[in-house]
């Protein structure tokens, strides 16, 4: 983990007022223009302003005083995605998250936040989705009544059109929902001899939508010789709250989790070799922690925790994983998760850990870096964009052949599952974890847990 400069610069204060962005981390960006092709609302709307250099120069231009903090600055900064694919793009190491997600606290901070947000996403996004249980409780009536075939029975008279916009675009993200897997023990055991004792980020809107993709990340790191430490107390990584600019609330989870996983300042039992995340949004949020907690009490710890963060794929080659011997008959596509190929840098493990599968082929797609439009809360407050680069994602998948498209993010799977079920209901969109698991355990894709009822 790279300490942040944010930590050791000073940062301009809010006087007058002002954003709390360290003004050398602006200073970096040499305005070359390498971002604009990476970045997906570039690629679509072709404005300067809706680009990486364009935005930088927006918030420099607010800072000085010389541009106005009006509507139309606010708008173009809201379509950012975060996506942060100008990272990988720039050859002057801009750190653009460090610039945007602070500009986003100061426009909450002082009530000028753009809202594109309903009441109900708001109520939503603050109150349930970061909650696992609350989550659960929420989509309990959904999962009866998927099972029950009421809601096909729904749709069929056209009663989902009569729901308000928000409530209806809640329930075009939402896929089949398999049985969830209940209460798990607070620790399971390694198969065979233990080579590491790890702890596990459950998440929460994923492990209520997705809990079969959870329990196979466990039982591939049993296999793989790991004792798993799951916490009941841990919580939402804060990714959520700190997006929405709310920063208050995201360092007060983040301390939550710290204590959880044993990393506290009254810290004690046996120490973990690593915590694994298996969602590349979270994964990207908790390694970011001593940035968060930065000119706080926490930032020492802060640090120290996210040093031993890991996505799944990542800590499974780093500790050489047993190879599948189950073959999985399938033409196969992988979508690269923004904040784990940008955020992360983690490009080979996912596509390691696939191509040790058995008869599985994998095959390339066309702009796999390319943000989907999930992005979070994204597909909620910029509905038009997201679905503009969610069609742009299924169309290059489509274009594969592909008869399943791995990703590992929730987000990127609610996204990918909603714009392809439409025209190819039988493509499997899934985690590697996923394919990973029913290759260990010689079962066919489409017979694993949620696979079948994806659609």
């Amino acid at each position: 983990m790279t300490t942040t400069r944010a930590a050791s610069r000073t940062s301009l204060p809010l006087a007058n007022p002002r954003p709390h962005i360290d003004e050398d981390l602006l200073l970096d960006c040499v305005h070359c223009g390498l971002c604009t092709a990476a970045c997906p609302t570039y690629l679509e709307t072709g404005l300067e302003a809706d680009s990486p250099r364009g935005r930088i120069y927006l918030m420099r231009g607010v800072i000085s005083g010389s541009i106005p903090l009006d509507q139309i600055v606010k708008e173009h900064l809201d379509l950012c995605l975060n996506c942060r694919a100008c990272e990988t793009a720039c050859p002057s190491g801009v750190q653009y998250g460090k610039l945007i997600e602070p500009f986003r606290v100061y426009l909450t901070q002082t009530g000028q936040k753009t809202e594109h947000l309903s009441w109900v996403h708001r109520l939503v996004l603050r109150y349930v989705f970061p909650y696992r249980r609350r989550n659960r409780v929420v989509l309990q009536p959904v999962r009866w009544m998927q099972q029950l075939r009421i809601d096909r029975a729904l749709e069929r008279v056209g009663v989902s059109k009569l729901l308000p916009t928000s409530l209806r675009r809640l329930h075009e993200m939402l896929p089949r929902l398999p049985s969830h897997y209940g209460q798990l023990p607070e620790i399971l055991p390694a198969e065979g001899t233990r080579r590491a004792r790890v702890g596990l980020i459950l998440g929460c809107v994923a492990d209520a939508v997705f809990p079969q993709t959870n329990w196979n990340t466990i039982r591939v790191l049993q296999k793989n010789g790991c004792d798993v430490v799951i916490p009941k107390s841990q919580t939402c990584c804060g990714a959520l709250h700190y997006h929405l600019g709310e920063e208050e609330p995201a360092r007060a989870l983040a301390r939550k989790n710290i204590e959880a996983f044993g990393f506290g300042n009254q810290a004690s039992g046996e120490p973990l070799d690593a915590v694994i995340v298996n969602a590349a949004g979270c994964g990207a949020m908790l390694k970011d922690y001593g940035h968060l907690l930065a000119e706080t009490p926490w930032a020492e710890v802060g640090e120290r925790f996210a040093s031993r963060v890991r996505d799944v794929s990542e800590f499974l080659c780093s500790l050489g994983f047993i190879k599948p011997e189950h073959p999985l008959k399938m033409r196969a596509t992988y979508h690269d998760a923004c904040h784990l190929y940008h955020a992360q840098q983690i490009r080979r493990p996912p596509r390691e850990l696939l191509a040790a599968i058995p008869e599985l082929e994998l095959v390339p797609l066309e702009e796999s870096e390319v943000c989907c439009g999930a992005a979070g809360s994204y597909n909620l407050s910029q509905p038009e964009m997201a679905a503009r680069l969610g069609e742009r994602k299924a169309e290059f998948i489509r274009a594969t052949g592909a008869t399943a498209v791995l990703t590992a993010n929730p987000g990127c799977l609610l996204q990918i599952l909603r714009h392809i079920r439409r025209t190819d209901p039988h493509i499997w969109v899934a985690h590697p974890m996923d394919a990973l698991w029913a290759s260990y355990q010689g079962r066919h894709a489409a017979s694993c847990p949620g696979a079948a009822e994806q659609v």
